[in-house]
């Protein structure tokens, strides 16, 4: 072992422990690595930043727009209210035709669009059927994953291992090269989860109005003021009850007359009765300050609430949003948006207090109450992904063929062989803005920058790793640790160990850890590296066992009420089933 070899091997453990930690965002991580490769010397400036002009780079950001472009057109939606009626007619008939479709989309556009679409559409089915919404979601989120396993770009992870593999000298991945054991995947991931799977997920979310759904009962109540209150004659925003007490405004009623949300600078008033939000401690201290009066305690419900100007909505932070890592008050929320955050339900834990001071992840639930003028706003901001029914959003229903025929020849030309992926992708994305299919900035706010970023650090590694012989050095302890074996067992060894740091981590940092890795073992045991890297690309891509390895398991995290366990419980017996189907049938279709 070298020294360059030491500090590579050490960087890239510091690097999976921070992923895991989650303490930081992962591409901040990603960069952090790259600035430390470079400071090192280990990377040159050129090799550093050439994960931003790598084409599995460009390619992603390419596919996200080319999904945005299906989304805004209002396909995906189509076949979503296409499931509902299914469901009319058999609960079983419906849920496969759920996973098929969903799972089809996924296919071929970035699943997370996929599932966003069909949150709501599941929530209003499991209210007109009387069932778990539970139930539903988990079969969802799995099934946008059965269906990225099956074509090149059905996944940014199968994109990535490609680009690594041109790298080794090896060829390139095929659009349909992944689809033998990616359908193989799909159909038993679907009788699975039919036969047993949906049968394991335990009922945790029932059909509650919001306030009780948020347990919002004990943290709203009514005061009156009194002419000898010392807030009287400040503002809402900065009043004595709320800078020294700590509760909310969330409305003001004066002469019969409300005003919800009231901006800060409305002054208060002797004889205003204000509903205010804290919890049972603050509200204690509100009750013995003078000139306030408590009115009788009531159990509010969503329509004391709701109201001609005021709207409640249950929203999930999107895996892109721009509110992740931030808190509310930092982001100003209530004056960007026209709206306040009640409650929180954060990791599946519900949150009532330092509801503002709380930093935001991808997944957290948000009770809303929002002006009706805002909500529209609010809407077409992709940091949200509503939950309740607010009304569609505005779909370009013209454009669906243009959309449908320029996502349709960005496959066949690549599938075909006629222009490379990277190409036929940037092709597409212009021609989706030229024919008006979507906007130039809504192209640009398609773009997960997160992702970009995230892949352009995680590449500098797999540069590292590469360069100072790192990954060779890897490669040969695996192989005398396992590969005594025979290549099949090494085959099972990289998708069990993929599988594993996938749950913990970023799958496309994984990827970017292990192809190359891969390749070196099978260079070493004079092999095809094809079958590695297979093993790595469909284990990176199939996280069922908790809700963080995957964007999809995030999103419906808090949505249904799930525990860690419950991804567990559910997921578990999956990742064996497929890790089991992997290693028989991997040197089938791709022989060492």
């Amino acid at each position: 072992m070298t020294l360059e070899i030491g500090v590579v091997l050490l960087l890239a453990i510091i690097a999976v422990v921070m992923f895991a930690s989650e303490k930081y965002p992962v591409d901040l991580v990603a960069l952090m690595l790259m600035a430390t490769l470079l400071l090192t010397g280990i990377v040159t400036a050129e090799e550093g930043i050439s994960g931003f002009s790598n084409t599995a780079t460009v390619t992603v950001g390419a596919m996200f727009i080319l999904s945005a472009g299906l989304f805004k057109t209002g396909v995906v939606n189509f076949l979503g209210v296409q499931v509902i009626r299914v469901f009319r007619v058999n609960f079983w008939l419906a849920m496969a035709t759920m996973m098929i479709v969903a799972g089809g989309l996924s296919a071929f556009i970035n699943n997370t669009p996929v599932v966003a679409i069909f949150i709501p559409i599941m929530l209003s089915v499991a209210g007109s059927m009387n069932i778990s919404v539970s139930k539903l979601l988990m079969p969802l989120s799995f099934a946008a994953m059965f269906g990225g396993v099956c074509t090149l770009i059905g996944t940014s992870t199968n994109i990535l291992v490609s680009t690594i593999a041109v790298r080794y000298g090896q060829p390139a991945f095929g659009m349909f090269e992944f689809a033998p054991l990616g359908l193989i995947f799909f159909g038993a991931g679907l009788v699975y989860m039919l036969l047993i799977g949906i049968r394991l997920i335990p009922d945790r979310r029932t059909d509650k109005e919001l306030t009780e759904e948020f347990g919002m009962g004990e943290y709203l109540t009514e005061i009156i003021v009194q002419p000898e209150a010392k807030s009287v004659g400040q503002p809402v925003a900065t009043c004595s009850m709320v800078e020294e007490v700590g509760i909310e405004i969330l409305e003001v009623i004066r002469d019969g007359r409300r005003i919800s949300l009231p901006p800060s600078v409305t002054i208060i008033q002797a004889g205003d009765v204000l509903r205010v939000r804290g919890n049972v401690e603050k509200i204690k201290k509100l009750q013995e300050r003078e000139g306030i009066a408590l009115k009788p305690s009531r159990k509010f419900q969503d329509k004391d609430i709701v109201s001609d100007e005021i709207d409640l909505l249950e929203a999930v932070i999107a895996p892109n949003s721009t509110l992740e890592g931030k808190t509310l008050k930092r982001a100003r929320f209530r004056d960007t948006y026209g709206a306040t955050a009640l409650a929180i339900r954060h990791r599946g834990t519900l949150m009532h207090d330092d509801v503002g001071t709380t930093i935001l992840t991808a997944g957290d639930v948000l009770l809303i109450e929002a002006r009706k003028e805002a909500i529209e706003r609010l809407k077409e901001d992709d940091a949200f992904v509503f939950v309740s029914e607010v009304g569609l959003p505005k779909y370009r229903t013209r454009k669906v063929l243009p959309a449908l025929m320029i996502v349709a020849g960005v496959v066949t030309t690549a599938a075909l062989g006629i222009l490379p992926i990277v190409i036929s992708a940037i092709i597409g994305c212009v021609m989706l803005v030229v024919t008006r299919c979507i906007t130039l900035e809504e192209a640009y706010r398609a773009i997960d920058w997160k992702v970009i970023f995230l892949l352009a650090g995680a590449l500098t590694l797999g540069v590292a790793l590469e360069k100072t012989g790192t990954a060779l050095f890897i490669s040969n302890l695996l192989i005398h640790s396992v590969g005594q074996l025979g290549p099949l067992a090494l085959v099972a060894s990289f998708y069990l160990l993929t599988s594993l740091l996938t749950e913990a981590m970023s799958n496309n940092a994984t990827a970017v850890l292990l192809a190359p890795i891969a390749i070196a073992s099978a260079e070493l045991l004079q092999v095809d590296a094809r079958p590695f890297l297979m093993a790595v690309a469909f284990a990176a891509s199939a996280s069922f066992m908790t809700p963080v390895g995957y964007q999809t398991n995030t999103m419906i995290y808090g949505v249904g009420q799930y525990r860690f366990a419950d991804f567990l419980r559910v997921g578990t017996p999956l990742n064996i089933l497929f890790w089991i189907i992997a290693t028989l049938m991997i040197p089938y279709f791709w022989p060492l």
